[in-house]
């Protein structure tokens, strides 16, 4: 294997943030793939609507030249079961805490299925002039909410710069999922007030997941709070599809 990350031959790792973080939530993670000598893109991922943000996704992966790895956090669970469907480059899905929804399911009914999420009550709203809403986390609860054992000063700079979901992402139900044909990877924590535990290993088991990790006393920002274990599936989804 070439370690030239150029050369079209090593995995390419997309990453996919989710709704009320961005793109520089995968920092930690990024670090330690680069440490390995591959390349990573974390996406911006528009948070508008499910099926938008899967055709922009696309697009990133038409453009990538070789194979691909594709991570997605939360909500990005779901964009990338959606943007990876029909891409022969995406060898490998792993899903960080994340949604992995079937065909017709939005995000709001996979989270409320099983009892456990408070996200609901932290929520404030905006309205837009389409008269769709933008959702926020409110900055005061974002801490306890979204990253626990995140230093303080963390949680406050990440409640700053979350960018909001769009309600028509929320109740969007999914297209044909791409987890039914690549193989995927799934690593969530025990803690997680987003999405509730029981959801997360319902599908882990629906999409026989090659690998499931559960990260103990880790909070639904577990890719902030716990780099190196989410590094470390990534890296042995590589590995596997390499």
């Amino acid at each position: 294997m070439s370690m030239n990350p150029q050369d079209g031959s090593q995995p390419t790792v997309v990453l996919v943030h989710g709704a009320f973080a961005e793109s520089a939530s995968w920092n930690g993670v990024i670090r330690r793939l680069q440490d390995q000598g591959y390349t990573a893109i974390a996406a911006a991922n528009p948070l508008r609507s499910l099926s938008g943000d899967a055709q922009f996704l696309a697009s990133i992966l038409e453009s990538i030249e070789g194979p691909v790895v594709l991570v997605g956090h939360s909500y990005g669970g779901s964009v990338i079961s959606n943007g990876a469907l029909g891409k022969d480059n995406v060898k490998a899905l792993v899903f960080v805490a994340a949604f992995a929804p079937e065909e017709g399911e939005s995000i709001g009914e996979l989270s409320g299925r099983s009892p456990g999420s408070t996200l609901g009550e932290t929520l404030e709203s905006v309205r837009l002039s389409d008269g769709t809403t933008d959702l926020y986390i409110r900055q005061e609860m974002f801490h306890q909410q979204f990253a626990a054992d995140a230093p303080a000063e963390q949680a406050a700079l990440d409640a700053v710069t979350q960018r909001p979901l769009r309600d028509v992402a929320q109740n969007e139900g999914s297209g044909p999922p791409a987890w039914k044909s690549v193989p995927s990877w799934f690593v969530f924590p025990e803690l997680d007030k987003n999405i509730p535990l029981e959801a997360h290993r319902f599908m882990a088991e629906r999409a026989q997941a090659r690998e499931v990790v559960e990260i103990e006393g880790a909070p639904h920002a577990v890719g902030v709070s716990h780099p190196e274990e989410v590094a470390d599936v990534i890296l042995r989804a590589i590995k596997a599809v390499e």
